[in-house]
This record gives structure tokens, C-alpha cells and sequence, in this order.
């Protein structure tokens, strides 16, 4: 009888020990990362994380100063040429002739592949078809990320690179744009993605990798990350005339997994907030402690990021 013997994916990237310095700077810090086939993979951090260096060094635009590259199988040294036909990359700032209309601008990138899309297709994948005939330099904002995503998918990619493509937009672009890489991703295709919003990666990701100076310091589904906080949600609260109320005291309320204290608000990660928040508020009323805030949140990536670094992913 024939043996079957189960195989890992096929990975689309695979990354060992990449490092990258700019002087003194170590931007990429012996990173590993491995993407499945398949997937969509998210690199969430704050500016200057590394993750724009490493998409860069992944997309082969930069070269690393140590470590090894691979993607679909091949790496960069010897098969530039056909994996620049099979991968579709959108630049966290990508720089368009602004005297181009929105379709001549489509038709120039895809002459630079042997297979792809119909221009009138992906503008229509994209929801531009209406601004077709349209100067780029007339465009807003909230048109020129899905015009340069267009750009990335008209070579009809196996692997699409997404460096912060929503940032600067409003929230209906945004999702519209979701919407479009999601589309990619039910058809098949590979997805790397940095962002540094949360509720992004939360939305598109099947796998995300936070990472902190150079390096990936959690991994996992955003399901799995989160839970990892061993919260479901967090209660933040701050008092009146800078009075307080011991740690110690907290910890002990029913439902609180942790105490942390920032710039004189009070973060409790709660795993029943239906228990927690009313014994919070006999606590303060025993101690005679006045609040002055109180939200309730479900916990998030950057609850994550918050526990693991006590920094927010935003910081610059």
C-alpha cells in the first residue's frame, strides 16, 4: 500500500537571519520568517520597527548585510528576471506621472509583464473605472492607493506586497481597499502586508508578526496573540487630583489578570469585565477615590504590542 507522507505548505518567503545596518543602526536584527502559500502575512510594528526595510530586502530592493532570501523557491541572485514577473508590489510612497491618466498609467506597468490582467479588469477590481480617463495629478488621496495597488495587480501576481497601504486615507478607503486585498486573497494569492493599524491587521491577516527593532518579538494569529494577554478585555481609568489607588489592591479584584500604570492612568487587563468593573468601583468608593476616566475595550494587537514592549504601537 502506498505511503502518504504530509508535506508543510509550500512556502511563498522564507527568510534566515536577515540583517541590515545604516551605520551604527541596526534596522533588520537577524530576522527568520517564513509565509505559506496562500496567506496573508502581516508585519505590524511602529515606524522605524524595520518593516519597511524588511519587505524591501524581501522584494529585492535592498540587499541584506547577512542572512537568506527565498521566494517561490528562488532566490534573488539568480532568478530576478522571472520573479519580477510574478510578484506585484505597491511602495509605501509610489511616485506616478502626474501628466499620465489613470488608464495609461495601468497599461504602462502592465507592458512591463508577458501575462497579466485586461487594464479595464483590475480598474474595474480596484473601483477606479470611472476615473479612467482621469490625470493622476487630479486624483485624491483616497484614489491613488487603489491606482498604485492596480499597478501591483496587473501582472496578475502570485505574491502581492503591501507596504502601509492604507496609511493617510479615510475610513471608507480603507475598507475599501481591504475589501480588495481580501478579493486577492480568496483567489489564492500571497499576501505580505505592513501596517501599523491594528484593527488592519486584525481584519486581513491570517498570520502576524509584531516586530520591534528589527526584530519579530510575537507571532501568531491575531486571535492567538490576543488571547496570549490571557484577557479578553481592558479597563483604563484614571482619578481625580492625582490620588491612587495601590497595585496591589487592584490585582486582587475579581476578573483583573494585570495591572499596568502609564502617565497616571490605570490599565487593568480583565478577563470578565461584568465582574471587574463593579468591584473596581466599590474599591475607589471604599478608598474615596473620585474618577475623572473610565473606558472599557476589548483587547487588541495593540494591547499586545503594549504588554510585551509598554510602548504603543504609534510611537514614533
Amino acid at each position: 500500500m502506498a505511503q502518504f507522507i504530509a508535506r508543510m505548505p509550500e512556502s511563498a518567503i522564507s527568510c534566515r537571519g536577515l540583517v541590515k545596518r545604516y551605520g551604527s543602526v541596526v534596522a533588520v536584527d537577524g530576522l527568520d520568517l517564513e509565509v505559506s502559500r496562500g496567506e496573508c502575512f502581516g508585519m505590524l510594528g511602529p515606524n522605524g520597527a524595520g518593516k519597511t526595510t524588511t519587505i524591501e530586502i524581501i522584494q529585492g530592493l535592498l540587499e541584506p548585510d547577512a542572512g537568506e532570501v527565498r521566494v517561490l523557491g528562488l532566490g534573488w541572485d539568480s532568478h530576478e528576471p522571472e520573479l519580477r514577473q510574478r510578484m506585484g508590489s505597491q511602495l509605501q510612497e509610489t511616485k506616478l506621472a502626474e501628466r499620465l491618466t489613470v488608464r495609461e498609467t495601468v497599461t504602462m506597468f502592465r507592458s512591463f509583464y508577458r501575462e497579466g490582467c485586461a487594464v479595464d479588469e483590475v480598474l474595474q477590481q480596484v473601483q477606479l473605472q470611472e476615473k479612467r480617463d482621469s490625470w493622476i495629478v487630479k486624483l485624491s488621496g483616497g484614489q491613488r492607493q487603489p491606482l498604485a495597488v492596480a499597478c501591483a495587480l496587473v501582472c496578475r501576481p502570485e505574491i502581492l506586497f503591501l507596504d502601509e497601504p492604507t496609511t493617510g486615507l479615510d475610513p471608507q478607503s480603507r475598507r475599501q481597499l481591504w475589501e480588495i486585498v481580501s478579493g486577492f486573497g480568496r483567489d489564492g494569492g500571497t499576501v505580505l502586508l505592513t501596517t501599523h493599524y491594528m484593527e488592519e491587521a486584525e481584519q486581513l491577516c491570517d498570520r502576524v508578526a509584531i516586530i520591534d527593532h528589527g526584530q519579530i518579538i510575537a507571532l501568531g494569529s491575531p486571535q492567538q496573540l490576543i488571547a496570549s494577554l490571557g484577557a479578553e478585555d481592558v479597563v483604563e481609568f484614571a482619578l481625580e487630583n492625582a490620588g491612587s489607588v495601590e497595585s496591589s489592591a487592584l490585582a486582587t479584584l475579581p476578573g483583573v489578570h494585570h495591572v499596568r500604570v502609564e502617565n497616571g492612568t490605570v490599565h487593568l487587563t480583565v478577563r470578565r469585565v461584568h465582574e471587574a468593573v463593579p468591584a473596581l468601583m466599590e474599591l475607589l468608593a471604599q478608598r474615596g477615590a473620585r474618577l475623572s476616566e473610565l473606558l472599557t475595550h476589548h483587547a487588541t494587537l495593540e494591547d499586545v504590542f503594549l504588554s510585551l514592549t509598554g510602548r504603543h504601537l504609534r510611537d514614533d
